[in-house]
This record gives structure tokens, sequence and C-alpha cells, in this order.
């Protein structure tokens, strides 16, 4: 059962930090990093020498008797979807973080972002199942709600299914969208929906990962349980080679998530529970602006 107080004093917490980590600096790597939806029409004016003939707008010149041109600005209103696992593997954490907690603190700090610039935000709550969807909204009252929907799902159970995530998301956003899909990937099978999603909307994978999962510390005989199926399993973590071998495992895991996220065209970045999301997030902004060339 969720204690609700304690519940709205996390969110509370959540919304003190990142509102002093956003920034102008960071504001501004957003809005560089992403390309709005198209151009619309701002305004006429009077032709200047050097203007591009074809832009005339010939109804107001043959009406004033004046050339005139029209004029168009980049539509920067963005839609951004937060695609969240709240799977049971969410609730691991060796250290002060859960990766659920951490999920928590990134949504609320990229979509504060997003608001800044009067982005749509929007929130999608996945593990074997959808569990929640909000549709996209304005405002700081649509970042808390977002944050207090992964938080209050920090105690959700079962497997995860990335590819029917994905696959919902693309029936019911229409809209080309900036997607922030947040995960473990501790799944199967998602690869083909992700080249899918990809095409359609400009996807960033947020992997959080704990230290643990990629190197085992010496503390002799553990039993460790899967918190996405329940199974026990007894480890001697006081062995050097199946620590070596732990450690080779979880390498070679990452060296083929990065392979399939660059393979299917989505950009991505890795979080760690026992680090600041705010430096990997700035890195991420600008080497995408020069990745991109967005302006």
């Amino acid at each position: 059962m969720i204690d609700t107080a304690e519940l709205m004093k996390k969110v509370g917490r959540i919304k003190i930090l990142t509102s002093r980590l956003v920034d102008e600096r960071l504001t501004g790597d957003y809005h560089s990093s992403f390309k709005g939806q198209g151009v619309e029409f701002d305004e006429v004016r009077e032709y200047n020498v050097g203007d591009d003939i074809r832009s005339i707008d010939w109804n107001v010149t043959a009406r004033t008797g004046f050339p005139f041109v029209k004029r168009y600005c980049e539509e920067r209103e963005l839609t951004v979807i937060f695609l969240v696992d709240v799977s049971g593997s969410q609730a691991y954490g060796s250290g002060e973080k859960t990766k659920a907690e951490r999920a928590a603190e990134l949504t609320c700090l990229l979509a504060m972002t997003s608001i800044q610039n009067q982005d749509n935000i929007g929130l999608i709550l996945f593990s074997d199942k959808i569990l929640k969807t909000i549709p996209p909204r304005k405002g700081r009252t649509a970042v808390m709600r977002l944050v207090r929907e992964v938080l209050a799902a920090d105690e959700s159970v079962g497997g995860t299914d990335i590819a029917g995530a994905l696959q919902y998301l693309c029936q019911v956003q229409k809209r080309k969208s900036v997607v922030f899909l947040v995960s473990d990937f501790q799944a199967e099978g998602w690869e083909q929906q992700l080249a899918v999603a990809s095409r359609k909307h400009d996807v960033i994978c947020c992997r959080l990962v704990d230290k643990c999962e990629q190197e085992l510390p010496n503390a002799g005989l553990l039993e460790l349980e899967d918190p996405e199926t329940g199974e026990l399993i007894w480890i001697d973590t006081g062995s050097r080679e199946i620590r070596a071998a732990f450690a080779k495992a979880a390498e070679e895991r990452t060296r083929q998530l990065n392979t399939t996220f660059r393979r299917n065209k989505a950009d991505s970045i890795t979080f760690f529970t026992d680090e600041d999301p705010i430096d990997k997030v700035r890195q991420f902004f600008r080497k995408r602006i020069k990745k991109h060339g967005v302006r």
C-alpha cells in the first residue's frame, strides 16, 4: 500500500532538487537539441533587396501596390512523451537510490526542461503491460503529476515488455514526438519495435544501471532474487573467476545494447543510480547538437 504522505514528500524533494538544476544553460542546450515540427506562418513584411522572390505574397502585393513577402518561423512546440519502465527490476538499488527513484528524478529533470520551452509532456508507464497513460499537457502541474505517478509505481512487480510499450506508443501517439524511453532494458525481443518507433518518433533510450549489476562486490556467498520472476539463486561472490565472468557478461550486454540503439537510429544515455543525472543530460544535449547539427 502506498503511503500518500511519504509519496508527496518524495515528490516535493525531487521538485526542489530539479528546480535548482534546470538553469538557462540546460534549457538552451535542450532547445538546440530538438527540431521543431516544421515551419509556420509568422507575418508579411515589405520586400527588401535580396529577399527570395518565391516568398512574395502576391495577394498583399496586388492589394497595396508594393511588394510584400511572407515570413515563416520554426514551429518550436514539441510533444515530449516519457515511456517509463516500472517493472519489478526498477525497485532494485544497492545504494541510496533505486532505479525507480532515479527514473522519477530523470523524468522530472527532463520534463522541467521541456516546459521551459512551452512543450507538451505526457507519460506512459509500463511493466509487462501498460499501467498508466497521461495525455500530453503543459505546465508545472503536469510535471509534478508525472513524477507522482512514476514514484507511486515504485512497488510494481512483474516482467518487462518493451516491445508492447513501443507498439502502444505508436498506436496512441500519431503526431511525431520526442520520446524518452526510461528503462534498464532487462527484456528481450524489442529491437524490431524500436526500429518502427524510431522511424515515426525521435526516440532517446535512457538506460538505468546499478553498479552492482556491472560488477559484483566481494561479499561471500549471497542469495539473489530476480525481482521480476521471484527466482532465487546462490552465488559465491568471493570467487574471483565468478566476479570476472559476471563483469565480462555485463560489459558484453552493454556493448550489445549500444549497438542495438545505434542500428535502430535511437540516441541513448546510460545513467547509474549512484550518480547525479544532470551532467549526463548536459553532455547528451551538447553531443546531440554536434551529431545532428540541430540549431
